[in-house]
């Protein structure tokens, strides 16, 4: 067991003339199931192909990628496990300081749209070799589509990053598909049969069933018809009844989708998971201190994919899909034992779950033959009648976790989904969550508490979070337990006004808890809520919706859920005033903050001198002081009395 080649020595010492495969990646080289590019790295070398990486190459410099030489069937790319523009800047378009997926997360070893970057800097190299892109970028910028960071509707990255196909969603089966029929000698123009994949063409006759979308033209003119073509692209993303897409560019270019790949069984999902990884970065990294990304997945363990929650901001429905996926208890106790094997394993599970660490099984039995409704979610806006709540198998799963040898406690540090935990009518995943499964602060996401944004998200009602958080308070009295749980909120989503975000300040001014951390809404593809923050319209019915795009009013909105931070208290009071309600303005008990005290210029003036004139210590007798300043009549007396200060200190006047 070895890592995959980086270098020529690496394929000599392997035996390996040419590379099958050269996989070029924005993310250092971890050899971890929890990294795309090693899964689908893993899958090939197991089907009896050679994969070679190139991890952040130099993008300026066309050498960077030749160091593996002229791949025998095709180049693979991926921006990243992370979209590389969400991992470069905040939603304030803020540069970020670190990488956490780049050795001694170092910020700038790959560039903005690392998946465009790349794929041209390799077709201006090797003009003839097939460029196959996927990861989560490519996967969700897969049609026309509206981008945040440059305020702009672009192509589908299939155009611009001069590939020859996409493989979307999470690509195990259709990266076979595609090896194989590149290895029989197919040529790449002609793979347009795989499902999960995405091709372009100048001919659509042959296309049994599809749907036509919107032009790119007509999108880019008019954001309704964008609107109407992703609720179109919404519907079309189960594997069981999804159609192929046709989306049309200028010159007679068109963009076809196919549909989504199948979901894996379980034995296929083993499979993925019991091949033989690293578990860990490259060791060339050693010297640059590691990658930090490893911190966080090294000793959790992943037990699903898909999601069946559908909430409207989370783009997983158009990547993993609805229907979850489990793996088997033998496999993830396989792995856990060698987990406990390892020399820094300290007896902590840190995770174990996936986009949704409560859902182990499809939501109802007909997904897995009929697939997912396309007219109605699961869980909103209240949990479907066919919906099957069950925490059996998750929870017998944790307990065999927690009989291992080595193992002292196993957290849950996924998302919870707290609307399925609380339509289960048996109480003990519940008792035995709290009981055992978190680590003093239990993280779950109700993002807002407006029925109005929340119905916007696609969150169940204020009420149901808070009856969980009230089960969930008299849980931990019951057991003698003092943990709490931390809310993630969101503002700025499209819905949200200013009168939302109070009504959200006075929700936690009840509770008497202020968040350490604000998430802003941000707008990444292929979301249902990018789509209303960019056309203003809600794809779903076709009903006009708020957006908050200008940057002071987002700024209001986030410092009102900080209300208490002196540093959001201008924010504060100018929300409070446009929103008209000056009553929270005040010393009542119900106020968010205080009216500030009107002081003369000559007070202001005088206590920023005094304040210049502490010592390093700090033990000037400020208020003496400032009263001594204070009492001179002209501002020639107050200078002389600042001097007598110094003076008695043994220094001098600046």
């Amino acid at each position: 067991m070895s890592f995959l080649p980086i270098s020529k020595q690496d394929m000599e010492a392997q035996g390996i003339e040419q590379l099958d495969f050269v996989y070029v990646i924005g993310d250092a080289y971890v050899d971890h199931p929890s990294f795309g590019h090693a899964i689908i790295s893993r899958v090939l070398e197991a089907h009896g192909y050679s994969v070679g990486i190139i991890s952040q190459p130099d993008w300026k410099d066309e050498k960077s990628i030749t160091v593996l030489g002229r791949p025998r069937l095709a180049f693979l790319v991926s921006g990243g496990n992370m979209d590389s523009m969400v991992n470069h800047y905040f939603v304030s378009g803020k540069r970020r300081p670190k990488d956490a997926y780049t050795p001694g997360g170092v910020m700038g070893k790959r560039p903005d749209h690392a998946t465009v970057v790349y794929g041209n800097l390799i077709r201006r190299v090797y003009q003839d070799v097939p460029v196959i892109i996927g990861g989560i970028e490519a996967s969700l910028r897969r049609l026309a589509h509206y981008d945040y960071w440059s305020n702009r509707f672009k192509h589908s990255i299939l155009l611009d990053s001069q590939a020859d196909l996409i493989s979307y969603g999470m690509g195990e089966k259709s990266i076979v598909e595609i090896a194989e029929a590149l290895d029989s000698g197919i040529a790449v123009k002609d793979i347009t049969f795989i499902s999960g994949t995405v091709y372009r063409t100048k001919e659509i006759n042959g296309i049994f069933d599809g749907i036509p979308l919107p032009s790119y033209e007509e999108m880019k003119a008019n954001p309704r018809r964008y609107a109407e073509s992703f609720q179109i692209q919404y519907r079309n993303t189960d594997p069981f009844t999804g159609k192929t897409l046709i989306e049309a560019y200028p010159n007679g270019v068109y963009v076809v989708q196919n549909p989504p790949q199948p979901p894996l069984s379980t034995q296929e999902m083993d499979d993925v998971y019991d091949l033989p990884y690293m578990r860990t970065y490259h060791p060339s990294y050693e010297a640059a201190g590691g990658v930090p990304a490893i911190s966080e997945i090294r000793f959790s363990l992943v037990s699903n994919r898909g999601c069946f929650g559908g909430c409207n901001f989370c783009a997983l429905t158009f990547h993993q899909g609805r229907i979850v996926q489990t793996r088997s208890h033998e496999s993830i106790l396989r792995e856990a034992k060698r987990m406990t094997q390892e020399p820094d394993f300290k007896g902590y599970i840190h995770d174990v779950g996936g986009p949704t660490a409560n859902f182990r099984h499809p939501s109802c039995k007909k997904q897995l033959t009929q697939g997912v409704c396309k007219d109605r979610q699961c869980l909103f806006p209240a949990p479907c009648p066919n919906l099957e709540v069950d925490h059996a198998d998750y929870l017998s799963l944790l307990r065999k976790l927690r009989a291992l040898p080595g193992v002292k406690k196993v957290f849950i540090r996924s998302g919870i989904r707290f609307d399925y935990l609380m339509a289960d009518p048996d109480d003990t995943f519940f008792k035995e969550l709290v009981e055992h499964h978190v680590s003093g602060q239990l993280k779950v996401a109700p993002e807002h508490i407006s029925d109005t944004v929340l119905s916007l998200l696609g969150k169940p009602k204020k009420a149901v979070y808070e009856a969980f958080v009230k089960k969930y308070t008299k849980l931990n009295e019951s057991l003698g337990k003092k943990q709490f749980l931390v809310p993630y909120l969101m503002s700025s989503h499209p819905g949200s006004t200013l009168t939302e975000a109070i009504e959200l300040a006075e929700y936690l001014r009840d509770l008497g808890y202020m968040p350490e951390q604000v998430q802003d809404f941000y707008p990444t593809p292929s979301t249902v809520s990018t789509v209303m923050y960019y056309t203003g319209i809600d794809p779903r019915n076709g009903k006009e919706v708020y957006v908050c795009r200008n940057p002071h009013e987002k700024a209001m909105q986030r410092a009102l859920i900080q209300y208490r931070d002196p540093g959001n208290y201008e924010l504060v009071k100018e929300a409070l005033n446009k929103g008209g309600r000056e009553d929270l303005i005040g010393f009542d008990k119900k106020c968010l903050i205080k009216p500030r005290k009107i002081r003369s210029t000559a007070e202001n003036t005088g206590e920023r001198r005094h304040n210049g004139l502490k010592n390093g210590d700090g033990r000037i007798k400020e208020a003496a002081q400032r009263n001594e300043i204070r009492r001179g009549k002209t501002e020639k007396q107050k200078k002389k009395t600042i001097r007598n200060v110094h003076q008695k200190k043994g220094r001098k006047m600046q």
